[in-house]
């Protein structure tokens, strides 16, 4: 599939029916351990209630009694040696704790398992398991009863229901019941009385002791109530087709963001390098719609560049090479050799210039299309200002160049730097100093707790503010004063605007106290590594 929405709501409508399957499965699992649960509830009183019998009564007269109760609650009693069981030691602990044993033979029928004493167990088949089982539990407990007086009963009960039964049996008075009157007459009658209450889902039972108008009152016990799986996977269904919808809508708008990248990318590639994407939001799309737009300016800049090189270069290029075309012309001609060794002292020089004219290229691309490796350790930037005017002053004698040593204090004198670019900006601009001033240059250095400053003045004709912008590009010169007749290839100042853009700061130029210019290093004194 070519088309991300279609992987993306795939992969999700995958997961979706995935969850629903293994949640179905989850569903059959829970619904048959409640199953076995509440089946085992069902049968647990009538069959502990016969084995405790079984246990008080003598063993001869154990199969008799057991053939006439299996008649009467329809339940084939029968009596199994313990020894002879395939039961385990833990299912005997199980059973000696007062639980039961349930087989199932078939899906309704099941073989069930009681304990009786240390010798025998009780088993009974039963054809179904449900809440008739409660029937024969009723019928059992009213007989047992019958033994005990009316008020004796009371008490006894209450320790059957604890001990036996896995649900409420009480005895009440037909006053405290909400029979009908065809319900009392039943009861009167001998019959069990079932109530169903389907708001409930509850089932309660009602038997009438013989000899008293005491009413035995079972229950109320919850039916069971599976979660039906035709149910569950209608909502299922319902839920997965929702979700989808949701799905497709959201996946939609992003596959239709993703297009317009991707349709601009492709433009892109093909020159057309004007090419923006505007898709919005602050999602992970926005953000790389904003890279994007970001590479295609930064992509922009350097071909633009490129191009601004490649013309400044060929102009640059052309003069000290004409010059040593000229100088190997004229030694050809020389006639002394005094004459050929002026000419090869010039052709030298310009060797010399285009040696540094290269250099300068090569500066200006490091700084300019990609990002140089910064060596920031902490300097004395007032030495390296120092060291620079040092320099100059070796190199020539035209103007007088005056350091004013800084006075802060001198932990704020070291600063984060790269020195050896940082010395290459101030060179720059005390070499641009020295070739437009008239007779001075002043440079100094200023620290403040947060940034660090340096101000290089001169005495010069100074720069036009319409133009103190335009004096940072590369390969820009000015129409007056400061022309081509003083020297430079107008990268000087352009290398400098990078050098801080690198550092984290910014190049300026103003007015100077001196009357010509001033150029600024403003930066940070810590560095963002």
């Amino acid at each position: 599939m070519s088309s991300i929405f279609l992987r993306i709501y795939g992969g999700l409508l995958f997961s979706l029916v995935l969850v629903s399957v293994l949640s179905g499965i989850v569903v059959t699992i829970v619904n048959g351990v409640r199953l076995a649960e509440y089946r085992e509830d069902m049968a647990r009183g009538t069959f502990r209630l016969v084995s405790e019998v079984l246990a008080a009564m003598p063993e001869e007269q154990r199969h008799k009694w057991l053939g006439e109760w299996g008649h009467k609650l329809s339940i084939p009693f029968s009596m199994l040696p313990l020894e002879r069981s395939d039961f385990t030691p833990k299912e005997i602990e199980q059973l000696s704790l007062g639980g039961i044993d349930v087989q199932m033979l078939t899906e309704k029928a099941a073989v069930i398992t009681a304990l009786i004493d240390d010798r025998w167990l009780l088993q009974g088949r039963v054809a179904e398991i449900s809440e008739q089982m409660a029937s024969g539990t009723i019928v059992f407990l009213r007989h047992l009863l019958s033994h005990y007086s009316a008020d004796e009963r009371v008490k006894v009960l209450a320790q059957r229901s604890g001990e036996s039964l896995s649900f409420p049996v009480s005895i009440a008075h037909y006053s405290a019941t909400s029979l009908t009157p065809l319900q009392n007459t039943q009861l009167q009658q001998g019959s069990i009385v079932t109530v169903l209450n389907i708001r409930d889902e509850s089932l309660q039972l009602y038997a009438q002791m013989k000899d008293s108008d005491q009413i035995l009152h079972l229950g109320p016990l919850k039916l069971l109530n599976p979660y039906p799986f035709k149910l569950i996977l209608t909502l299922g269904l319902f839920v997965l087709i929702s979700l989808s919808l949701a799905i497709y809508i959201l996946v939609r708008g992003m596959e239709k963001r993703l297009r317009k990248l991707e349709r601009a990318a492709t433009r892109f590639s093909r020159g057309d390098f004007e090419v923006r994407v505007n898709v919005g939001g602050a999602d992970s799309i926005g953000r790389l719609a904003m890279a994007f737009n970001a590479m295609a300016d930064h992509i922009q800049r350097l071909l633009s560049l490129q191009k601004e090189m490649i013309r400044g270069v060929s102009h640059e290029l052309r003069t000290p090479v004409a010059r040593l075309r000229f100088g190997l012309d004229l030694i050809a001609d020389a006639r002394t050799q005094e004459a050929r060794e002026a000419q090869l002292e010039g052709m030298d020089q310009d060797i010399q210039e285009l040696d540094h004219l290269v250099d300068e290229f090569l500066t200006y691309a490091n700084l300019e299309q990609g990002t140089p490796t910064l060596r920031l350790k902490r300097h004395d930037v007032d030495k390296v200002v120092a060291q620079v005017v040092g320099e100059h002053l070796r190199l020539q004698n035209r103007v007088e160049i005056e350091h004013i040593p800084c006075n802060v204090l001198n932990p704020r004198r070291f600063v984060e730097i790269d020195r050896r670019y940082i010395h290459r900006a101030i060179q720059n601009l005390v070499g641009n100093a020295c070739r437009y001033a008239d007779s001075k240059v002043q440079v100094r250095f200023s620290s403040t707790q947060d940034t660090c400053r340096i101000d290089v003045d001169d005495d010069g004709a100074g720069i036009p503010e319409e133009q103190w912008e335009r004096v940072f590009s590369a390969f820009s010169r000015l129409d007056d004063s400061r022309t081509r007749k003083s020297g430079g290839y107008g990268l000087g100042l352009s290398i400098v605007r990078r050098i801080m853009y690198w550092h984290g700061g910014r190049a300026l130029v103003s007015h100077s106290p001196l009357g010509g210019a001033r150029f600024s290093l403003v930066w940070p004194r810590k560095q963002r590594h």
